[in-house]
């Protein structure tokens, strides 16, 4: 029996090996390889020091700051409203308010005020009052990011058409020129703000 046993205990350990060693090495390796960036979580550095993730969405408070999209978690304030919770990674998820949920609309309703507010009477993009499919976003569109510019360059004390610019130079293009929409990722655009490159 043993000896029946035995080829079938080798493919076994030898797929494990395989499979459970081998193969993720090599595909780990050839990612550090070819794509150290993204392998190691498309982590954003200043001075040496790890700031944050290209690819998660950050909490910035402030007029003199690039705000990025709603966080798709929610929750109660002292005055008993329902607002934006802060970007948490752990919980990554859309908020699954369908289009006739009436909290949908009252969040919506509320974000578009709260924008006007911030930065004055006109349309509002799209992506200032709805959070994403993962909640995390860590881009605004680049209407949205022309739209925050005034108020962030009148907190700045700076010309708007440097930030305008500043803006511009890191923008991302649909790809292919069609596939997507022009953005700008938040965490970028104030790390050049915090590092005064838009003065």
């Amino acid at each position: 029996m043993l000896r029946e046993l035995r080829p079938a205990f080798s493919v076994v350990v030898l797929f494990s090996l395989l499979l459970g060693l081998v193969v993720p090495l090599a595909f780990t390796g050839f990612a550090q390889l070819v794509f150290p960036f993204q392998a190691n979580g498309s982590l954003i550095r200043l001075h040496g020091q790890s700031v944050g993730s290209a690819l998660i969405g950050q909490n910035f408070r402030g007029k003199e700051w690039f705000h990025g999209r709603p966080s798709a978690l929610t929750v109660t304030n002292a005055k008993g409203q329902t607002v934006p919770a802060p970007y948490d990674a752990a919980e990554s998820g859309a908020s699954n308010l369908g289009p006739t949920s009436k909290a949908l609309v009252s969040h919506v309703t509320a974000r578009i005020a709260a924008y006007r507010k911030a930065y004055g009477p006109g349309p509002v993009p799209d992506d200032a009052v709805t959070s994403s499919g993962s909640g995390l976003d860590p881009d605004i569109s680049l209407e949205n990011a022309l739209r925050q510019a005034p108020a962030i360059a009148a907190a700045r004390k700076v010309p708007l058409s440097v930030v305008e610019q500043l803006i511009r130079r890191l923008a991302t293009a649909p790809v292919l020129g069609v596939v997507g929409t022009a953005h700008v990722n938040v965490l970028r655009l104030n790390l050049e703000l915090a590092e005064g490159h838009a003065a």
